[in-house]
């Protein structure tokens, strides 16, 4: 790790916890002691408001009002790899945030880091879905926001097709599909709808009040057991 990130890093430490300890902060970065020490001392010396000693613990002062764009070359990799997901996998409003948000960042970037912005030699490909998934996409990310019901026609595995009215409960993108949580009526269960088979949908004028054996948070705890 280079020494500016390592700067970084020890006061995003500080930032998350109260009272942090020498022996804590070489520990998490891999460095002895005598480093830390030495990189506390210049963070002061550099106007950082840490307040502690050695031997018994640094804390960051809570009037210290630090910049809050500040990323390391490995978190602007991992934001750009983000934001090219979302524009191949996502729906075009999504898709439209992720640039602005690459937009937003590169502004405030040193020259160093900008350059990954648009050199991060790792893509995310899209041969898959079309402008109609998408559109499908927005409008199960609205209902699920809002916990309104959906009428959907669904293709079964056997070819055969149904309709059924949904409680749209969570998204999740398990690549290459776009998985649809939901609570079925029609079945009177928890159902999992992947995207691509869904031939018809229509947004119903009808909400739904979280239940218990019906809501999202039941619905994680039966997915968390059956793991």
């Amino acid at each position: 790790m280079r020494r500016a990130d390592r700067l970084f890093q020890i006061i995003q430490i500080l930032r998350r916890n109260r009272v942090v300890t020498a022996a804590r902060l070489a520990e998490e970065l891999e460095v002895s002691e005598r480093t830390v020490y030495r990189d506390i001392r210049d963070l002061i010396g550099s106007g950082v408001q840490i307040q502690g000693e050695a031997g018994v613990g640094y804390t960051l002062s809570s009037l210290y009002d630090f910049p809050p764009l500040m990323f390391s070359d490995e978190e602007v990799e991992a934001l750009v790899l983000g934001a090219r997901i979302v524009k191949n996998w996502a729906d075009p409003n999504l898709a439209g945030a992720a640039e602005d948000i690459l937009n937003k960042v590169e502004t405030v970037l040193p020259d160093r880091l900008k350059s990954k912005i648009r050199q991060l030699p790792i893509f995310s490909l899209n041969f898959e879905y079309s402008k109609t998934d998408m559109d499908r996409l927005k409008i199960l990310r609205r209902a699920a926001g809002k916990s309104i019901k959906v009428r959907i026609s669904y293709q079964r595995g056997d070819g055969n097709s149904s309709q059924r009215v949904i409680r749209p409960l969570c998204l999740a993108f398990v690549p290459p599909i776009w998985l649809l949580a939901a609570w079925c009526e029609l079945r009177g269960e928890f159902r999992n709808f992947r995207l691509d088979r869904v031939q018809e949908l229509e947004e119903l004028d009808e909400s739904f009040e979280e239940e218990p054996g019906k809501s999202l948070d039941e619905f994680l705890k039966m997915v968390g057991s059956e793991r």
